[in-house]
């Protein structure tokens, strides 16, 4: 495999696990609650903060979110961080061409929870939120920090799933799992800091949130097979062509 189109098979991981991360953002257990997240790091009343367009509200909203993606950043980053040790410790020790055995059992762990993400199968243990709760409002941004420490910690049924094929991705490739893990969090965080300028965007995305998780989840599936298959190198190979092919279109 040449230099390039090992670069273009990264690229094409990095932009996966980052529509995965703005997938788990949009997920309909994590977005119909934002406003409500937004309400409970700020201490502004949900309705104060969808009506209220002014810009203290607006920065205090943006600085909140900050420390709370931070938190949330941390967490997923020492599970990245941890899913590629342990890929690279499976490879050290076992024989062959174990690179291949991992990618594959990868590819079908991807494509069982497309399905789930889908909605096409149920499993009950997914769908449990073990999110840490608390009745007291957390004090200042430190208190933020720790909110998204307990929401990364504690999972939720529709970022379960995704993220952890961002994991089982990262294991089979411990080389550049840090930086799958890390865009994973980018498109987490992208549009989060988006809704949290524009916050009555949320209601009109809310009504398409199953539309979005099938698109998302049939996605997961066909990713699933590539990396089952080991296609991803033909693929990345009919890229490379398509684009040379069209740069000497252009210089000729």
């Amino acid at each position: 495999m040449g230099a390039i189109e090992a670069d273009t098979i990264l690229i094409v991981g990095m932009l996966l696990a980052m529509g995965a991360g703005a997938l788990s953002f949009l997920s309909p257990c994590v977005l119909p609650i934002f406003p409500a997240y937004l309400s409970y790091i700020t201490g502004i009343s949900v309705k104060d903060l969808q009506e209220q367009n002014k810009g203290e509200i607006r920065r205090k909203l943006l600085t909140h979110s900050a420390f709370f993606l931070l938190g949330v950043s941390l967490v997923f980053i020492s599970l990245g961080v941890g899913a590629s040790f342990l890929g690279q410790w499976i490879k050290s020790i076992l024989t062959g061409n174990t690179g291949l055995l991992i990618q594959r059992i990868a590819g079908i762990f991807i494509i069982f929870m497309g399905a789930f993400v889908a909605g096409w199968i149920k499993i009950p243990a997914l769908m449990q939120d073990r999110r840490m709760r608390s009745a007291n409002k957390p004090v200042g941004y430190l208190g933020t920090f720790f909110v998204g420490l307990g929401f990364a910690a504690g999972w939720t049924p529709c970022i379960g799933p995704i993220f952890a094929s961002i994991l089982f991705l990262a294991a089979s490739n411990p080389g550049h799992g840090i930086t799958y893990t890390l865009m994973y969090v980018i498109g987490f965080a992208l549009p989060f800091l988006v809704l949290t300028f524009f916050l009555g965007s949320t209601k009109f995305i809310t009504k398409h949130t199953g539309v979005i998780m099938k698109i998302g989840g049939i996605i997961m599936i066909i990713m699933g097979l590539v990396l089952f298959t080991g296609q991803l190198p033909v693929i990345t190979g009919y890229l490379l062509e398509l684009i040379e092919g069209t740069w000497l279109e252009r210089l000729g």
